[in-house]
């Protein structure tokens, strides 16, 4: 079942709210950043021109006072910031393929393929899967402009399952599930390398890297706490393996981050080490990482719900070969 369900034209406003002031107080390990460092480590979903922008006109304050992107920090500075209002925009529904495991009246739980954006960004302006919820449901709540029914986020090339919203109530309640971790989430992955062992936990703080923005990295100072527990479920003659992970918390880029810091890469992640050589014979397009259930409590009824959602057809189809290839 795909997300096309008519060919009604809604075209919904993105809210208009304004982001709430912010404050911040620096304790001893933040101390001795510069100011627009600091910020894109705690904003990430903000890009560091427009920080550098809050902070050149002065809606960034540290003690009361408007100072330079490259201030250095100090203990206990108090920082303030007005973020500026989102632009007003409309999402036009379009047509978004994307599988529906389950559905009623407070939400939805999909499949989503690979290559399709969870929400609008910079280069990505149509054809995400907010559009194509659109498209379906014509009326989504949303906490934050530009991103209606979405609860969490998948990369653009990870493929798998999804918790989407229908109700204000539904949205704030599976947030909180969320941000209190009690939603659990299991991933499947190849692996370039197999780790050494067949079961291992990684608990490393991770953050924005220090000088690629595209990149996050493990931050033992700056970062934010990270805890990703692996199993390793077959192993292929040519090194690679498949793993299943389970997350603990829920960071950008967490898996393949901490995958890589063990020197395991996800295969296919041309960001973190995990491309493939080129005498293999088959070079995926993609990294191989795909969300594979989910366990959670359902926001109206608490009913203990567990979906499920097939590996795509791309990660079957390699597995096919790598189980071929003789020892």
């Amino acid at each position: 079942m795909t997300g096309s369900v008519d060919n009604d034209s809604v075209k919904p406003e993105a809210s208009q709210s304004v982001e709430p002031h912010a404050f911040l107080a620096i304790d001893c390990n933040e101390a001795g950043q510069r100011l627009d460092h600091f910020l894109s480590s705690k904003y990430p979903e903000h890009s560091r021109s427009s920080l550098s922008k809050l902070i050149n006109t002065g809606d960034v304050l540290v003690n009361g006072q408007r100072v330079k992107a490259g201030q250095c920090l100090r203990g206990n500075d108090a920082i303030s910031i007005v973020f500026l209002p989102p632009q007003a925009h409309t999402l036009v529904p379009e047509q978004v393929d994307f599988t529906v495991l389950l559905e009623d009246e407070h939400l939805l739980v999909i499949s989503k393929p690979p290559g399709v954006v969870v929400h609008p960004a910079c280069g990505h302006h149509s054809g995400t899967l907010v559009h194509g919820l659109l498209h379906r449901c014509k009326d989504l709540p949303e906490a934050a402009a530009g991103r209606p029914g979405i609860v969490h986020r998948l990369d653009k090339d990870t493929s798998g399952i999804m918790l989407v919203a229908k109700t204000e109530f539904s949205l704030r309640t599976l947030m909180a599930d969320f941000k209190d971790r009690k939603v659990h989430k299991t991933y499947h992955a190849l692996l370039l390398r197999c780790p050494r062992e067949g079961n291992g936990q990684i608990v490393a703080p991770i953050g924005r890297h220090p000088v690629d923005r595209k990149k996050m990295a493990i931050r033992p100072v700056h970062g934010r706490y990270a805890v990703t527990n692996w199993h390793l479920q077959e192993r292929f003659a040519n090194g690679w393996c498949l793993a299943e992970i389970g997350i603990e918390t829920g960071r950008t880029h967490q898996i393949r981050v901490h995958m890589a810091s063990i020197k395991s890469p996800v295969v296919g992640d041309l960001l973190y080490g995990g491309a493939v050589d080129r005498n293999m014979g088959f070079r995926p397009m993609r990294q191989m990482l795909h969300a594979s259930t989910l366990h959670f409590n359902h926001p109206l009824t608490g009913e203990v719900l567990c979906c499920s959602a097939p590996l795509p057809e791309d990660m079957k189809v390699l597995l096919v070969k790598l189980r071929e290839i003789h020892q």
